[in-house]
């Protein structure tokens, strides 16, 4: 399914692009790519980092920010707190780079009110086994405008804050491997704004940041502990059906048996005088 996108993609670039997506040169060496328009799910995004022609950073997720922030309450005295919820939006800039130990995803939207930085790391670790390398999700910077009106209404101290990741590792995955995840993930943000944490929250996530073989494909995916429990939670009264009817069959198939085997002996009578008469 994903060459078959990216070649209607690619097709549609060459007749010079459309709305669908957004393409910025970093380098001679370097393309990063929006492909969200090519998404069935309205509120996933597609992102694509490509150097020397070659495939080095993939990530699909859908993103929402919860960020709090004060107003004044009606006696312009006391503060009380709103929240905003702001999501990542289609047709949004972005900008990345590759590394082999190290890569970065960056997202702005709404005319650069929001930026969303993403640092991946590559990392090996002595195992029972042997050297084991994974890779994480290492750091999340979330920028934001409250001044920005469509999501803040009437903030106080109003303008850009900052709120970033604090000993991040998440989407922990072998190298070599994609990370995939359904279900929601929240990672906690501590922001410049005083006493305030952003919570932001991933769902629908697929992404490999390193170690790409074939050129827009995503290596055999990592499921998240959450994706496999809700598997096994599903195929599970499935399997315990099969069994009791497996059961139910084999049961069956055994009386069946007995009662034919039975039905064909000679019945000896309990009353002894009757043995005369047999023979």
């Amino acid at each position: 399914m994903w060459p078959l996108r990216f070649a209607i993609f690619f097709l549609l670039r060459g007749r010079g692009g459309g709305p669908s997506h957004t393409m910025a040169r970093i380098t001679a060496e370097q393309e990063v790519e929006n492909l969200s328009g090519l998404s069935t799910n309205p509120e996933k995004d597609i992102f694509v980092v490509r150097e020397n022609g070659t495939t080095c950073l993939m990530a699909e997720f859908a993103a929402k920010f919860i960020v709090p922030y004060d107003v004044w309450a009606s006696n312009y005295v006391d503060l009380i707190t709103e929240q905003a919820d702001i999501s990542l939006t289609r047709g949004a800039e972005v900008k990345g780079h590759c590394g082999h130990n190290e890569s970065e995803l960056q997202v702005f939207w709404v005319d650069r009110a929001y930026a969303l930085k993403m640092l991946f790391v590559k990392e090996s670790r002595n195992a029972s086994k042997g050297p084991e390398a994974t890779w994480r999700l290492s750091k999340v910077q979330f920028v934001y405008d409250s001044s920005e009106k469509t999501h803040f209404k009437d903030a106080v101290s109003a303008g850009k804050h900052t709120a970033n990741s604090h000993r991040l590792s998440a989407l922990v995955t072998p190298a070599g491997k994609s990370y995939e995840c359904q279900a929601q993930q929240s990672i906690s943000l501590a922001s410049s704004d005083p006493q305030k944490t952003v919570t932001m929250i991933l769902s629908a996530v697929h992404i490999q940041p390193f170690d790409i073989i074939s050129d827009f494909v995503f290596s055999e995916e990592h499921k998240c502990p959450v994706d496999e429990r809700e598997q096994l939670e599903e195929t599970l009264p499935l399997i315990l059906g099969l069994i009791l009817g497996l059961v139910i069959v084999v049961t069956l198939a055994i009386y069946h048996i007995h009662h034919k085997m039975t039905a064909n002996q000679v019945q000896i009578p309990r009353d002894r005088s009757q043995y005369k008469h047999m023979g």
